[in-house]
């Protein structure tokens, strides 16, 4: 059996490389993507008939180096694992002024049902039951500015 594996060992990358690449589609978490391709590769080179032990090493080799320099730039690009939460999904909404806000205190104001703890994002006075434009949250702080008027 074992002869039979040796004797068709592009098939046995192959096969790895198929393993590989259905564990990253069903993961999408980048990690064993690297691997897959670097078992394509070592089946490129067992069809040149390249010694095993020269496979598996070339086979580390370039899923090591794919693993260290190009997933963390595929992961930034790509923001795999990112889930936008609820709270950042309100940057670009607009809310309501339920209580004052001015340069020295918070006030509040109503987005989507909520009341959220507000600050103006230049500073300045934002009166009761002016429409704001949500700027960003931190924490639980949204900044926001009055919305343009549209006359």
């Amino acid at each position: 059996m074992a002869q039979i594996l040796l004797d068709n060992i592009q098939f046995v990358w192959l096969g790895i490389a198929v393993i590989l690449f259905i564990i990253e589609a069903a993961t999408v978490n980048l990690a064993t993507i690297w691997f897959a391709l670097g078992a394509l590769i070592s089946m490129v080179l067992a069809f040149l008939d390249l010694p095993i032990p020269w496979q598996l090493l070339i086979f580390l080799i370039v899923s090591s180096i794919l693993l260290i320099f190009t997933r963390p730039v595929l992961v930034k690009k790509l923001k795999v694992g990112s889930i936008k939460t609820n709270a950042e999904s309100l940057v670009g909404d607009s809310g309501v002024v339920t209580e004052e806000i001015t340069k020295d205190t918070r006030g509040q104001v109503k987005v989507r049902g909520q009341i959220w703890s507000a600050l103006s994002t230049d500073g300045g006075l934002i009166e009761k039951k002016t429409r704001v434009l949500i700027e960003k949250i931190e924490g639980v702080t949204l900044y926001v500015k009055p919305e343009e008027s549209k006359e």
